[in-house]
């Protein structure tokens, strides 16, 4: 992947920082929006078959079915709280030690529409408790980062079935570029959300230094 291709996606896609309310409580979330040159019924298709999400994501197991179980090959999970193909999907999404204690705390939506041309527009909202422990260190970067890069993927896969491997690109010089200007990207979002400048500008860096360390910290 070029450098331009880089900068192509992450103008494709908006950002922005806003709030919900989840069963633990009041939220913040990461708001991602972009086109897909692709049938609704193919995008819905690659969020949700096994097969297909296993190869630009992450391979999942489970009871795929609303109010059923998943479980990705990374530790994510969670519980199927809405299925209305093609258009929304919504679970519940676990993370990380302890993270079953506090159930409620994170889900994760996305809603399809189609366009007039064949297209479909994607928007996935993942809402995050307040009081989860990465967002004062990150800020919305701490997640935002990373589906920045899932849906990087789901490009490739959706124009033409090439896979990305985040392990490669994430480590190449277009990789680090783009990892480091999504932290910015998701900075700006946090500053337009009333985040102060001395806040956003350390959770920037912390996520830069977590995405793409300098190589003295490699």
């Amino acid at each position: 992947m070029t450098m331009k291709d880089v900068l192509d996606e992450l103008s494709a896609t908006r950002r922005k920082m806003g709030t919900a309310t989840l069963p633990a409580g009041e939220a913040y979330t990461m708001e991602l929006r972009r086109r897909y040159d692709a049938h609704v019924d193919d995008v819905w298709d690659a969020i949700t078959s096994p097969e297909r999400l296993s190869r630009w994501m992450k391979p999942v197991t489970g009871d795929l079915r609303l109010g059923g179980t998943f479980q990705l090959d990374g530790g994510e999970h969670g519980e199927i709280l809405r299925c209305e193909p093609p258009r929304l999907l919504r679970v519940s999404w676990m993370f990380g030690p302890g993270a079953d204690e506090w159930p409620g705390t994170s889900e994760v939506e996305v809603r399809l529409s189609p366009g007039s041309a064949g297209d479909t527009e994607f928007e996935l909202v993942h809402a995050a408790a307040v009081g989860e422990p990465m967002f004062p260190t990150y800020g919305p970067g701490a997640g935002g980062v990373g589906w920045d890069l899932h849906l990087l993927t789901l490009t490739s896969f959706l124009s033409d079935g090439e896979v990305l491997d985040h392990e490669k690109f994430g480590t190449s010089p277009a990789g680090r570029e783009f990892s480091r200007r999504s932290a910015a990207a998701w900075g700006e979002a946090h500053l337009a959300a009333g985040g102060t400048p001395t806040d956003v500008a350390a959770a920037v860096k912390a996520t830069t230094a977590f995405y793409a360390p300098t190589e003295d910290a490699q």
